[in-house]
């Protein structure tokens, strides 16, 4: 894997920096680099100090002025630090600016977050969508990365120079090569996507309900998956711990199965080829046939985690699907303006705690509501000599009780559509 730069083996001590260029973004900016400081401390770098800078316009060699550039960088050697991270989009053109400045490593908000779902990936899945990104923005920034990438190389037979042919510069070759992996993970990932569609083929033939669990990152969604369903996803108070979809599945409180799907958690400014690499991931959330939203309520930022939440599934085409919201870590809220805020923004909203266990019955009965319309619960006479039909319940339908009334089969099932019709000359009032 090409890396962006020759970054150090080890990154001790970060500035972190975001520059923002409008009075009335002060607050969001704040929030941001707060959100930054949390990212960069999961890839386990220490923080030296935070910088909001406020920058009058936007310049096209450092972002903002070079008066302002060199404070920051005087900041960083202040600090010894070995990294700047920026919270702003920087162009490849402006990382090399800031990093011939500092002489250290400059890195943006979307390389740490490359970076974090590089060591998090676990299925082949998540590995080619992570690898397709890293490169798709490694790409554009080789260009006078290293020195040795601008020498030519000669004719001749062996070594490095006949691989790169007659003049052909090491650039030249590392793009060439970087451009073969790309098409190579596009390809990989295509037949990924048809291996899931098939598994999600195979699961729709059985006309199973389908709900997946979505939300901001760290909002408690593995925890939640866990436990209504007895699973082990990997659940840490820590931001993208979950970077693989799991589905499980579960039993409703009428006996009717739901597939739930825990999905990989958005994040503000979460970069677009991101999205774009792994939407076989989130098109769980587009397919599914409902959405449990999943906000911490102890977050003084719940709106906007729900609103950048509902941002991302328009963009994924998944806008206009019924949605449960949840709001978790409902027992962490003691502040009563916390509490009132949550009442006026989402009234409706399921109170719960899934580490705790409180309410997750409100949940489950929710479920049981969006899919009210998709199961019935049917009382049959069969006889015993359509054992067949008996078998068909109990492979596609909730058996709630049999009894045998002289050469009759009682049943009492929560029987779904999609087999209902078959049995309609057997039910009983």
């Amino acid at each position: 894997m090409f890396e962006v730069r020759e970054k150090p083996q080890m990154v001790e001590r970060a500035l972190l920096v975001r520059l923002y260029f409008d009075p009335r973004e002060a607050d969001e900016s704040e929030a941001l680099l707060e959100e930054l400081g949390e990212l960069v401390t999961t890839l386990g770098i220490g923080i030296a100090e935070r910088v909001l800078a406020k920058s009058r316009s936007m310049h096209k060699k450092f972002l903002c002025g070079t008066g302002k550039a060199a404070e920051i960088v005087e900041l960083a050697r202040a600090h010894e630090c070995d990294c700047i991270v920026f919270d702003n989009s920087l162009a490849p053109s402006q990382q090399r600016e800031w990093e011939n400045a500092a002489d250290m490593c400059v890195i943006d908000r979307e390389e740490v977050i490359l970076d974090i779902f590089a060591q998090r990936a676990q299925t082949k899945e998540a590995r080619l969508q992570v690898e397709l990104a890293r490169m798709q923005y490694a790409l554009p920034r080789m260009a006078r990365m290293w020195g040795h990438l601008d020498r030519e190389g000669g004719g001749g037979s062996g070594g490095s120079a006949a691989a790169r042919g007659m003049g052909e510069k090491q650039i030249e070759v590392d793009r060439r090569i970087a451009r073969t992996r790309i098409d190579r993970a596009q390809r990989e990932l295509e037949e990924v996507r048809k291996q899931r569609a098939t598994q999600r083929h195979a699961r729709e033939k059985l006309e199973t309900p389908h709900a997946a669990i979505v939300g901001y990152t760290n909002a408690g969604k593995s925890t939640l998956l866990n436990h209504l369903s007895g699973a082990d996803v990997l659940a840490k108070d820590m931001l993208f711990a979950t970077l693989d979809t799991t589905t499980r599945k579960i039993e409703l409180p009428d006996g009717q199965p739901l597939l739930l799907t825990d999905t990989v958690g958005f994040v503000r400014n979460l970069p677009h080829r991101l999205v774009e690499a792994f939407k076989a991931t989130l098109e769980e959330a587009v397919l599914a046939d409902f959405l449990i939203h999943v906000l911490d309520a102890s977050s003084p930022e719940v709106q906007q985690f729900h609103d950048t939440t509902l941002e991302v599934l328009a963009e994924l085409g998944a806008g206009d699907k019924t949605t449960i919201t949840v709001l978790n870590k409902i027992d962490r809220v003691e502040d009563p303006d916390q509490a009132a805020l949550l009442d006026r923004l989402f009234p409706d909203a399921i109170r719960a705690s899934a580490l705790s266990g409180q309410n997750l019955d409100g949940i489950l009965s929710a479920c049981s509501a969006v899919l009210a319309d998709r199961v019935r619960r049917h009382h049959y006479c069969i006889p015993q000599s359509r054992a067949d039909l008996v078998g068909l319940l109990h492979r596609d339908a909730k058996i709630l009780s049999t009894e045998y009334e002289g050469n009759n089969i009682l049943v009492h099932a929560v029987v779904p559509p999609s087999i209902a019709g078959r049995l309609e000359e057997f039910l009983t009032p």
